[in-house]
């Protein structure tokens, strides 16, 4: 955290123009990076612990901390031997050890998101699955940690849905883009109401999902859904006397393709 040339910045309500103030911001912060390689030879009830006396926190807090993020049964292991997801776990719970009332993370499903990549061959990932099912268990516990989280990721994708505000940093631009969540369509987010409507939802059936996808219908294929068409008159073609062959004939007569076959290769 540095000063600021000019003027003054606050934090969390604290002037950090001057040194107490940023003692006061940095207590109320939390920090997980993307990668704490350090403490991967740390058991995950060791790396909490530490967080806690860190933060000057009691060993209470800490021991509450691992049974609020379900670690209970992998706090006697150590972190490089646990799955991504329960070492993200670990982490979320060392950075939040002191109820911060600011969390930053920095790219926390880096690595849940490079072990669902798909193979050079181009089929899905292992972690494609894993992915998936750690994120729909992880979001919730994420947008509660602190009343402001600030995530970074490399792509869009993976804020999208589910943050109130998304931002993107290009050569040294700050945009905001729509996040079509569903606090930004109450009205949170002013990109979210600025983005224009999806093509092709006016006059659709179907109810429209949380990102303006339609919802595809049961349709009975017994019932008919268009006008039926009208029935094509029956023509009746003359009847063609066929010359009657010897058993010989109709022999040579299979052997020797005929014009139409050939020329298809059928």
């Amino acid at each position: 955290m540095r000063r600021p040339n000019t003027g003054a910045l606050h934090i969390l309500g604290h002037d950090i123009t001057n040194a107490a103030g940023q003692r006061a911001a940095r207590a109320g912060i939390g920090y997980l990076p993307a990668r704490f390689s350090r403490a991967e030879g740390m058991t995950a009830g060791e790396f909490v612990a530490y967080a806690a006396y860190y933060k000057r926190t009691s060993a209470s807090a800490a021991q509450s901390m691992i049974r609020r993020f379900d670690l209970t049964e992998a706090a006697g292991t150590e972190l490089a031997l646990l799955p991504p997801d329960v070492r993200l776990r670990a982490g979320l719970a060392a950075a939040c050890v002191h109820e911060p009332g600011l969390v930053l993370l920095d790219d926390p499903f880096g690595e849940l998101c490079a072990a669902a990549e798909p193979w050079p061959t181009g089929a899905a990932g292992p972690g494609r699955h894993s992915l998936t099912a750690a994120m729909a268990e992880l979001i919730p516990v994420l947008r509660a940690l602190a009343p402001t989280v600030v995530v970074t990721a490399d792509a869009t994708e993976t804020l999208t849905g589910w943050c109130d505000r998304l931002f993107t940093l290009a050569r040294g631009r700050l945009a905001e883009q729509p996040t079509h969540s569903a606090t930004a369509r109450r009205g949170r987010s002013p990109a979210d109401r600025r983005a224009p409507a999806p093509r092709g939802s006016a006059g659709q059936r179907g109810p429209v999902g949380p990102r303006g996808a339609l919802h595809p219908q049961t349709v009975d294929a017994m019932t008919p859904r268009r006008p039926a068409r009208r029935a094509l008159p029956q023509v009746s073609l003359p009847q063609l006397a066929l010359p009657h062959l010897s058993l010989p004939q109709l022999a040579k007569a299979r052997a020797r393709p005929s014009p139409a076959e050939s020329a298809t290769g059928v």
